[in-house]
């Protein structure tokens, strides 16, 4: 077979897969946002299958120029899904769009202007370095917030999602870069297909065999339909005796008050593996998230410290720094976001009721 029609054998089924994928999880996922995300980001991927041409420095014609400037800007959608994947709190805002629209806008002017006044190769290396730059992001995103994860099924699925995309987006936007402006190399371009391809089709695969539910939507507890096993009570004996444990440390030795706490510190001082540790705080105490379990520690401390009158002179940042911030703004965010109110605030409400 040629290899011109090996490319576009390729391309074909990479964006047929990726419009089966948008479809389905646009019916499973719509209301939520990271479904929404995952759909822009295979309709994008999708835009990326279709214009994507490694070496060519030709000007695009004005009808592929807005479909290449989607594929530009599906690195930003990249971005903002591996955002509304691992962090709980992730909200999407205007700036976000903002964001957004400001590459497809530098993309599409890219097309239309720069690259027919002869500038292509420069316009093939500032998109791809723009792409490398989103890809840096989503990539500082994934591995920040990777130690904190305590989803086992979010730390191991929707990890390979995002690697896959991450490993295949730097590698192509590498080749734009090294090979830009020198000319189509048709076997490039079949190798970028068939990387795209099997990206994408592992990404269904998964996605069959475990559902896009359970990838994407949060966690919901089962209901129990028939006596456990004799196994099962003695790991929930076992369970509640460490839950004891966890919470007599965390109250009497305040743990959390430390510096650069980390989930292997707490697993050590229980004498039990961190993955067992993950397990616990997770299932039975019903966190996501092991900065959001310290922080609600914290936070209790610090409400209890802002409410007492005999600390009404006591700065804030005193209390917040007490109470194991390394800082006032992470202070003041996590605080009004599990009472609604600044930490001042809440001491005037507090102190005017006393």
């Amino acid at each position: 077979m040629p290899l011109e029609s090996l490319d576009l054998a390729f391309r074909a089924a990479a964006t047929a897969l990726l419009a089966v994928l948008a479809a389905s999880l646009w019916r499973e996922l719509n209301r939520q946002p990271v479904g929404r995300l995952a759909v822009a980001l295979a309709l994008g991927s999708a835009a990326h299958a279709a214009t994507f041409n490694i070496g060519g420095s030709a000007a695009p014609s004005l009808a592929f120029a807005p479909l290449i400037a989607v594929a530009t800007s599906d690195v930003v959608v990249l971005w903002l899904f591996c955002r509304a994947l691992f962090d709980d709190g992730f909200r999407l805002r205007w700036a976000h769009g903002a964001i957004w629209l400001a590459v497809f806008g530098f993309s599409l002017i890219s097309c239309l202007v720069l690259g027919p006044a002869g500038h292509a190769r420069l316009v093939i290396v500032a998109n791809n370095l723009l792409a490398l730059g989103f890809v840096g992001l989503t990539l500082a995103q994934t591995i920040r917030s990777w130690s904190a994860d305590l989803v086992e099924g979010r730390r191991r699925v929707r990890a390979f999602v995002v690697i896959a995309a991450l490993s295949y987006g730097g590698v192509s936007a590498l080749l734009q870069i090294a090979a830009g402006g020198s000319g189509p190399s048709e076997l490039v371009n079949v190798i970028n297909a068939a990387m795209l391809l099997a990206v994408v089709g592992a990404v269904a695969l998964m996605l069959l065999k475990v559902g896009a539910g359970d990838v994407f939507a949060p966690e919901t507890p089962r209901a129990v339909t028939e006596a456990p096993a004799p196994a099962a009570v003695a790991e929930t004996v076992a369970n509640r005796k460490l839950v004891v444990a966890l919470t007599r440390l965390m109250a009497d030795e305040r743990i959390y008050r430390q510096e650069n706490v980390t989930i292997g510190m707490l697993a050590t001082k229980l004498s039990i593996p961190e993955y067992r540790l993950r397990r616990l705080i997770n299932g039975e105490l019903g966190y996501r998230n092991f900065n959001t379990f310290l922080n609600n520690h914290r936070i209790e401390e610090a409400k209890a410290a802002l409410a007492d009158p005999g600390q009404a002179e006591v700065p804030v940042i005193t209390i917040a720094m007490d109470a194991g911030f390394q800082s006032l703004g992470p202070f003041n965010r996590a605080f009004k976001a599990a009472t609604g109110v600044t930490p001042t605030e809440f001491r005037r409400l507090r102190l005017a009721a006393a």
